[in-house]
């Protein structure tokens, strides 16, 4: 998949965003090492905490469909300013892909690109919880 065909399934999701809160959708595509791609929108709720990020509903998706290895991910919001993933988001992806290139997408289409361990320098991950090095 090329990088504009990642946007574009990015930019799909935002009309599928349920945001009555805050108005702000959020799309995202995750594309596996092996090309396949999961799509995810944010998906709010009442309460708040239940709400769930469009980067973690791409992950979950892909996850839940047996995957586990991620090249990149696309994020795009309706806002003229980039959309990076949230403390949250990037702990979730740091799991799976802890050198993940994160492409940011805003409304004019400009692209700013990043890679995970700059979004989240000293990340925690699953060497710490046995105290071996990398």
């Amino acid at each position: 998949m090329t990088r504009e065909e990642l946007y574009a399934a990015a930019r799909g999701m935002l009309d599928r965003a349920y945001v009555p809160y805050s108005h702000f959708p959020v799309g995202a595509a995750l594309e596996c090492e092996d090309g396949a791609v999961y799509t995810g929108c944010n998906v709010e709720n009442a309460a708040y905490s239940p709400g769930c990020c469009a980067e973690r509903t791409a992950v979950v998706k892909a996850v839940s469909e047996g995957h586990r290895r991620f090249r990149r991910i696309a994020i795009t919001a309706d806002s003229d300013r980039f959309c990076a993933p949230c403390g949250v988001c990037r702990q979730v992806l740091q799991e799976f892909a802890p050198n993940l290139e994160v492409l940011l997408v805003n409304r004019k289409g400009e692209v700013k690109e990043l890679t995970l361990p700059q979004l989240l320098p000293y990340s925690f991950g699953s060497d710490d919880l046995t105290g071996r090095e990398e």
